[in-house]
């Protein structure tokens, strides 16, 4: 598509307005002073006339939109093609005219943060003229008859894989979907994936990451047979290829975290006002798929950009200070985030795209939806819909790093039956509300070219649509 085409609708929303959601009133009533006192750009883009917007009110944002325009008059102005429009506006964005007011504000203003005190940034113009998204090959794996495409190490993707590998040897529909047994092996399972996520992943253009032996079948066979009736309570990454585990020495002590405000996954956030991330599949009927994860700019954790309408993601919370870690802050490097959508291909030809918002959860809540899919042959929608969990049993990707060893939080809604089971194995049960388990969404494509879609009820926040 032309770029006048695509930016078009954000354009139109931004110029003639969108109605705020409650979600969004809350979240910005909630750091209303805050942007009063000390940010004010992001006052001038949230406040309206000083207040914080009404639920149901219309608002726009002429700043954005302004930017969207400025960088389609820069992409006609590179040439007539698409190809030179698009690398015309990248220019402009990357080492042009947002890439300055970026590299301006962040050298100049010193801003408040949950610190409690005020900081310039270190963002510049050369990391931002020095960095473009990159092109790069999917980390696969085979499960059942189905193989599954992720993103890389610099994000969780893998640990997806790693989860399928290990459950290959289990016969998850025998056990029963939903049944004690079903969530109690998915979660054992997570625990030894994510532990090894914790000790192995980080940018692989900064570190070795050993992921060849993280998905080999040796490796995932070795690591099942911890795997035992019991919830388990350690942190246990593997040693994949004769590979050290790498984790800080506040995680291997076991020293607690305190939560602060302002900080972590608003998804999964105990206010459930803070906000979201998104994210977005689409199948067209030329075959293509794709699934998307985009988060980060959240209003309520760093301050707009004056002049442009938006800020700058706060992504670079989830690195560790320790340059022992694969995760370890570096000049240059990706941040391993939590960002992780996936692709999925059926041997006979279906295509599925699926992913949630969700911090830690997101790979939980996903591999929920493909193993009830894919194991029991549940509809994507009523997959989706089942009674959702998850766990918090490893150190958070987000800062503070907080860890409830053994603790698994289940919707309300779940059978009480499988609820008391779980407990009886030593699993630590938080009930949380009934519908609050999961953001998910999922598209799909069959061989003859039908298209299905689904979206969570969850939140009110996911639609299904189609044309």
């Amino acid at each position: 598509l032309p770029l006048p085409d695509v930016l078009g609708y954000a354009i139109g929303y931004a110029e003639r307005g969108f109605e705020v959601p409650p979600r969004l009133a809350a979240t910005v009533e909630g750091v209303a002073e805050l942007f009063r006192a000390e940010w004010t750009s992001s006052a001038q883009v949230w406040l309206p006339a000083g207040a914080p917007p009404r639920a149901g009110q219309r608002m726009t944002n002429p700043l954005l939109a302004a930017t969207y325009r400025r960088l389609l008059a820069e992409a006609a102005a590179g040439g007539a093609g698409r190809d030179a429009q698009l690398s015309a506006a990248r220019d402009a964005w990357s080492d042009g005219f947002v890439a300055e007011a970026i590299a301006g504000f962040v050298a100049d203003a010193e801003v408040l943060d949950t610190s409690g005190r005020r900081h310039r940034g270190l963002l510049s113009g050369d990391d931002l003229a020095g960095w473009r998204a990159p092109l790069e090959a999917p980390v696969s794996t085979r499960y059942r008859d189905w193989t599954v495409h992720k993103t890389g190490p610099w994000g969780q993707g893998p640990v997806f894989c790693q989860q399928l590998r290990l459950l290959e040897g289990f016969d998850l529909a025998a056990a029963g979907h939903g049944s004690a047994d079903w969530i109690h092996t998915i979660i054992e399972c997570a625990k030894l994936a994510f532990a090894d996520r914790e000790a192995f992943y980080g940018d692989p253009a900064f570190v070795d990451v050993p992921l060849h032996a993280l998905l080999d079948e040796g490796y995932a066979a070795e690591r099942r047979r911890l795997v035992g009736e019991r919830a388990s309570l350690e942190l246990r990454p593997g040693r994949p290829g004769g590979a050290e585990p790498r984790l800080p020495p506040s995680v291997q002590a076991g020293i607690a975290a305190t939560l602060v405000p302002g900080t972590g996954e608003p998804t999964v956030a105990a206010d459930p006002s803070e906000g979201d991330t998104c994210h977005v599949d689409v199948a067209d009927r030329w075959g293509n798929v794709v699934a998307a994860t985009p988060s980060g700019g959240w209003l309520q954790s760093s301050p707009a950009i004056p002049g442009l309408g938006f800020c700058l993601t706060t992504r670079a919370q989830m690195f560790w200070l320790d340059e022992r870690h694969p995760n370890g802050l570096a000049g240059g490097k990706r941040p391993r985030t939590t960002l992780t959508p996936t692709l999925a291909r059926h041997d006979g030809g279906d295509l599925l795209a699926f992913g949630t918002p969700g911090g830690d959860t997101q790979d939980q809540w996903s591999l929920a939806l493909f193993c009830a899919h894919v194991d029991t042959g549940l509809g994507l929608q009523e997959a989706i819909e089942a009674p959702g969990w998850s766990i918090s049993h490893f150190p958070s990707s987000f800062y503070p790093r907080r860890r409830e060893p053994g603790r698994v939080t289940v919707e309300g809604r779940l059978d009480a039956g499988t609820l008391a089971a779980l407990r009886r194995r030593g699993h630590d049960v938080a009930v949380g509300g009934d519908w609050t388990q999961g953001r998910l969404c999922a598209v799909g494509r069959s061989p003859d070219g039908t298209l299905k879609a689904a979206a969570d009820p969850r939140a009110a926040q996911g639609y299904a649509a189609g044309r």
